[in-house]
């Protein structure tokens, strides 16, 4: 009867087809922003999102740190999704999901830039991890959200512009500074 041995260990890199990095490899790209600058916490952003990337053997490649609000367009942010391009970085890491998007629309279309650009996304506090299987679904969740929100967005504009054309229009009463008839009706500062 023949002996059974025991096959020999491969020795590629290779996981499922595909090439791996080793986890020192791995580089990562940090994001922390505060509304405001008397806000405190983004040493302690920073800190937790270091000690993550320590546990998980990344290498830190950027450290990036902004103040400002959600709504503004953030320069800072944007150098970071650049570095994704340029292949600087496998993955963004940040504190929490609200510091990284402006809304829920522009979160699904950045998560999905990186995803297209092969760059991971993790959110420490929601344990959403774009390097993983469960949090890509997740994140295909977050899509489906995101389309809803734009969607019922539109039709509340549509019902107001609609509204808007039914109402007949009447001169607005004017500024303080405008005082003679003429004026006052047409002024609308």
């Amino acid at each position: 009867m023949p002996v059974k041995r025991a096959s020999r260990k491969d020795d590629s890199q290779k996981v499922f087809g595909q090439s791996r990095k080793p986890a020192g490899m791995f580089r990562a790209g940090l994001y922390a922003r505060v509304s405001t600058h008397d806000q405190q916490t983004l040493p302690s952003q920073m800190r937790a999102m270091r000690e993550y990337a320590s546990r998980r053997e990344w290498t830190i490649a950027m450290q990036v740190k902004e103040v400002g609000s959600g709504a503004a367009q953030r320069e800072l942010r944007e150098k970071l999704i650049d570095a994704a391009r340029r292949r600087e970085i496998d993955a963004v890491l940040v504190w929490r999901l609200d510091r990284w998007g402006r809304s829920l629309v522009d979160l699904v279309s950045t998560l999905q830039e990186l995803a297209e650009l092969g760059a991971g996304f993790v959110s420490l506090t929601e344990a959403l991890d774009m390097t993983t299987a469960p949090g890509r679904a997740m994140a295909g969740l977050l899509a489906v959200f995101a389309q809803f929100e734009h969607d019922i967005l539109t039709e509340r504009v549509r019902a107001g512009l609609a509204e808007a054309r039914l109402k007949p229009r009447t001169p607005s009463i004017g500024c303080a500074s405008c005082t003679t008839g003429a004026e006052a009706i047409s002024c609308r500062t």
